[in-house]
């Protein structure tokens, strides 16, 4: 990816050579177009002078503007915000410097607003954790502008790694929680049901606050899981009759409640979610039982539980920085617990079937087929992030990479899929590329691995296999690039009756086939092309 800087200052030592070319100084006369995305870096100047400063940060704001008009659209424009790393206030009154910096950050935060390629980030964020001593390196700043202290570059490289998972809606799926001294205080086979701490004062305030918290990060679109040595009847009834449990039944897309080791649980509720262990944090007070699972289970992140109650609040801080936070939630984010709960429901249904078939005719899938467009385009952006198992190509794009597709013809659908049992939302997407006068390739398909099990991957490739048709395109082609997730995919165009054209030695595969005749679809789907 290259990426053209805007920067007041020298930022090269935390941003780096890789595909980076910088502005000079101040200077917003080049503004290419032949670049992947642009970062605007301007950091608050030294001066004791207020009002010259002030009216330095308020001229950012006009530049910002004309970059922007001039710059191109279909890139992603990234803002950081203004910090002011060394503040220098001659009179306690004074405050015409924070104003200009609150002006320009609003600004800012407007343009991310009303555009969906600008994203603006917190650089405050970053520079919070240091004091001024730390922030400054004078030498540094005296010899080469470079008024961040460039001792700082490894912090700021882990710091800007996550920002930058955060703005491709990168995170972790599921949070697995121990309930005794995890989920609330004490151990409810002892304590009972209103022996164990919650509610009221330390520490059980202290676990109604991390309970309230959790409930918000499920409500984001973290799924939540439980994994408890414990009597499954006692946990019922603790969710049940505790005055004070925040987080109950309900809140959890699945459970294992038994006296198993911890390891192999995590990696049932693994293949029940139908998600990659990577995907999944576990959390448990007792060091010996994360030391199994880190071993056991090495792709599963393991944090250290806090030693005290008091000091779960800012544990849940960490944890929201680390693995959960994205830039902005989808509408399908909001109803995973749901979602991932209506599966299970899925599951216990299949098991009273033994035809296929049968099973598939008594859920009542509704499949609508859609093109891309300015309401589904973040979702679909966030589905080529997160997607691996099933994913042909696993090409990564933001939204601004997505609409810059569609500017240049190629064709975008997506599939929204609900049953019975729920709406699971939208959960699959195929890029089509034009190539030629009929021809057509396929650079990314993929699906939710959450509705996967039930054909609907067929159902929806073959009509929008159809659509084509209609419009005119007789030649398909499509590529497999295997990764490490997605083998599960490696021989799909072979049962759509592609043919491989060509193999390479990495497992690689090109495939072919004309688009004649009506691809057909089996009946137990109700398709709807919007």
């Amino acid at each position: 990816m290259t990426t053209f800087v805007f920067r007041n200052q020298t930022v090269e030592p935390f941003l780096g050579d890789d595909g980076m070319t910088y502005s000079g100084y101040g200077d917003i006369s080049l503004i290419p177009q032949d670049v992947d995305r642009y970062i605007w870096f301007y950091q608050v100047p030294v001066s004791a002078d207020a009002s010259l400063l002030a009216q330095e940060i308020n001229s950012y704001i006009g530049q910002l503007d004309l970059v922007m008009a001039a710059a191109d659209a279909s890139k992603p424009f990234i803002i950081f915000s203004l910090a002011n790393l060394f503040p220098v206030r001659l009179t306690g009154s004074g405050h015409e410097v924070e104003d200009a910096i609150v002006d320009f950050n609003r600004h800012a935060t407007q343009l991310a607003s009303q555009y969906a390629h600008v994203k603006w980030v917190d650089f405050d964020e970053f520079v919070s954790s240091y004091d001024s001593e730390t922030l400054v390196d004078w030498k540094y700043y005296l010899m080469s502008q470079t008024l961040l202290n460039p001792k700082l570059k490894h912090d700021f490289g882990l710091w800007w790694r996550r920002v930058e998972e955060e703005l491709a809606l990168v995170r972790k799926k599921c949070l697995i929680l121990d309930l005794d001294n995890t989920l609330w205080g004490g151990v409810l086979g002892e304590d009972g049901v209103d022996g164990i701490k919650l509610g009221g004062d330390y520490p059980g305030k202290s676990f109604t606050l991390w309970q309230e918290a959790l409930l918000q990060l499920s409500r984001s679109g973290v799924i939540l899981a439980v994994c408890s040595k414990n009597n499954e009847a006692d946990v019922l009834e603790a969710w049940e009759n505790n005055p004070f449990m925040v987080l109950k039944r309900e809140h959890f897309s699945a459970m294992r409640i038994n006296w198993n080791d911890k390891a192999t649980n995590i990696a049932e509720l693994a293949d029940e979610l139908n998600i990659g262990l990577d995907s999944m944090v576990f959390l448990d007070d007792n060091p010996s039982e994360c030391e199994w699972v880190k071993m056991q289970l090495p792709q599963v992140e393991v944090p250290v539980f806090p030693d005290k109650p008091y000091r779960l609040m800012p544990f849940f801080k960490e944890l929201v920085e680390r693995f959960f936070r994205i830039y902005n939630v989808t509408t399908e984010d909001l109803s995973k617990t749901e979602q991932y709960r209506a599966n299970a429901l899925r599951r216990a249904e299949q098991s009273r079937f033994a035809d296929l078939d049968e099973y598939l005719y008594s859920l009542d899938i509704q499949i609508d087929v859609l093109p891309a467009d300015e309401h589904n385009l973040p979702r679909i952006a966030q589905m080529t992030q997160k997607t691996n198992q099933f994913n042909l190509t696993t090409h990564r794009y933001t939204q601004a990479e997505v609409q810059q597709r569609l500017d240049a013809g190629w064709l975008v659908y997506c599939m929204r899929v609900s049953d019975r049992f729920g709406d699971s939302g939208i959960t699959g997407t195929v890029f089509l590329e034009p190539v030629g006068e009929t021809g057509v390739n396929i650079d990314t398909l993929l699906l939710s691995c959450r509705i996967l099990g039930k054909g609907i991957e067929d159902a929806f490739v073959k009509t929008v296999l159809n659509l084509l048709r209609l419009d005119g395109y007789r030649e398909l082609t499509a590529d497999y690039l295997p990764t490490a997730k997605n083998g599960q995919t490696a021989d799909f165009y072979d049962r759509l009756g592609m043919t491989c054209v060509d193999t390479h030695e990495d497992g690689a595969k090109h495939y072919s086939m004309p688009i004649n005749g009506i691809f057909e679809i089996k009946n137990c789907y109700n398709i709807r092309v919007l």
